[in-house]
C-alpha cells in the first residue's frame, strides 16, 4: 500500500472526519424507507434500526440488542418499542431495557444499554441526531428558508454514490466544475469560462463565490452550518424553465461505509398556488431528466477519483472554498477529539 495512504488512514483526525462529526444532525435516508417494519442502515459508523410507532413517528436505535447483541431490526414493533426477536427484550426508543420476559427482574430491566437517536422527519427525509452517547433532548433541526418557509416548493433527490462524503461536498463547493463538467447542460454553458473567486463569511457559515458574475451560471456555493451542514446554490433558469425565478438546490450527505456516501439534494423553486402546481408538472415532466444527466455526470467524475486523490494536488485560486472547507473539518474534528479526551 502507498505509504501516504497508510499515513492518511492512521490519521485521529481523518478517522474522526470518516465516520461524520458528531453532535449534528444528518440526513439517513428518504421517508419512503421506514414502512411498516423494522429497516436496518448503516450510517455514521452504527447499525441502524428506524421503524415507525402507530402514530407514524419514525424512531431510531442502534440495531444491537443489548442482550446477546441480536439485530433489534429483526424484532416486532410495539409503538415506541421495538422486541428482539432472538429472547423478546423489549427496547424503548431512549434506549432503556423496559422488559426481559424470559427473566423478569433481571438487572437487564431498567438499564439504558442501548444507543438511541433522535430523529427529525421533514421534506421526505428522516433526520438523525448523531450524539455519541444518550441524551434526553436534541438540538432543534434548522433547515433553510427553501425547505421551511412558506411559498417554497422542493422535490428530493436521493442518491447513493461510491466515494467518501468529502468528495461530494467538495464537489458541491467548487462551482467552477460546472462551466467544464457541465458545459452540455441547458444553463452551464452561459458565462465566462474564468473566472476570479472570493470567500464572503457569514453568521453560520460563507459564500465561495465569482466575482463581476452573478445569476449567469452556477456562480456560487454556500456552506451553512446550523447544527446540521447543508450547501445551497442557485441555478438561473430561462422563460422556458417555468414560473419561480432561479432554481435553488439544497444539499447533504451522509457517510454510509467506507467510499459510500448517501447524498441528498433537494431541488426547489420559490412558488405558490397554481404557480407551484405549473413547476411541479413541468419539473416532472421535462427538467427533472436534465438534472439526473447532470447529477449522473457528477457521480462518475468524483467515483472515478482514487480514494487517496486529495492527497495528491495542485491547487489553484479557484479551490479556495474546497480549502476552506476542509479547514473547517480539521477544526472541528480537533475539537471532537479533545472533548472526548477530557470526557475519558
Amino acid at each position: 500500500m502507498n505509504p501516504s495512504v497508510m499515513n492518511f488512514q492512521a490519521d485521529p483526525v481523518d478517522a474522526a472526519l470518516k465516520v461524520g462529526l458528531l453532535d449534528l444532525w444528518y440526513p439517513v435516508c428518504p421517508s419512503s424507507f421506514v414502512k411498516d417494519s423494522p429497516i436496518s442502515l448503516r450510517r455514521l459508523g452504527h447499525k441502524i434500526a428506524l421503524w415507525r410507532d402507530q402514530s407514524g413517528v419514525v424512531h431510531a436505535l442502534e440495531d444491537h440488542c443489548p442482550h446477546r447483541g441480536a439485530p433489534l431490526s429483526m424484532g416486532v414493533i410495539l409503538g415506541d418499542r421495538l422486541a428482539c426477536a432472538y429472547h423478546g427484550v423489549e427496547v424503548r426508543c431512549d434506549g432503556t431495557v423496559t422488559r426481559v420476559p424470559a427473566s423478569p427482574g433481571c438487572k437487564l430491566e431498567g438499564s439504558r444499554t442501548t444507543l438511541s437517536f433522535h430523529v427529525a422527519e421533514s421534506n421526505g427525509a428522516v433526520f438523525l441526531y448523531n450524539s455519541s452517547k444518550n441524551i434526553d433532548t436534541a438540538p432543534p433541526l434548522e433547515l433553510p428558508p427553501e425547505l421551511v418557509a412558506s411559498g417554497w416548493s422542493s422535490f428530493l433527490c436521493y442518491v447513493e454514490w461510491g466515494c467518501d462524503y468529502r468528495y461530494v461536498i467538495e464537489n458541491v463547493m467548487d462551482p467552477m466544475h460546472g462551466t467544464y463538467l457541465h458545459k452540455q447542460s441547458h444553463t452551464m454553458s452561459e458565462g465566462d469560462a474564468r473566472a476570479e473567486f472570493q470567500i464572503r463569511d457569514t453568521d453560520n457559515g460563507f459564500f465561495f463565490e465569482k466575482k463581476g458574475q452573478r445569476d449567469v451560471n452556477f456562480d456560487w456555493s454556500e456552506w451553512i452550518e446550523t447544527g446540521i451542514h447543508l450547501m445551497r446554490l442557485e441555478i438561473p433558469y430561462p422563460k422556458t424553465g417555468g414560473p419561480g425565478g432561479s432554481f435553488a438546490i439544497i444539499g447533504s450527505c451522509v457517510p454510509i461505509a467506507e467510499n459510500v456516501t448517501g447524498v441528498f439534494f433537494w431541488r426547489c423553486r420559490k412558488v405558490s398556488d397554481w404557480q407551484r402546481d405549473t413547476w411541479r408538472f413541468l419539473y416532472k415532466n421535462r427538467l427533472e431528466e436534465r438534472h439526473w444527466k447532470v447529477l449522473e455526470q457528477d457521480r462518475v467524475a468524483v467515483e472515478a477519483m482514487e480514494p487517496d486523490a486529495n492527497q495528491r494536488e495542485f491547487l489553484y485560486q479557484h479551490d479556495m472554498g474546497v480549502v476552506r472547507i476542509r479547514r473547517r473539518w480539521k477544526a472541528l474534528a480537533n475539537q471532537q477529539l479533545e472533548k472526548t479526551a477530557q470526557n475519558t
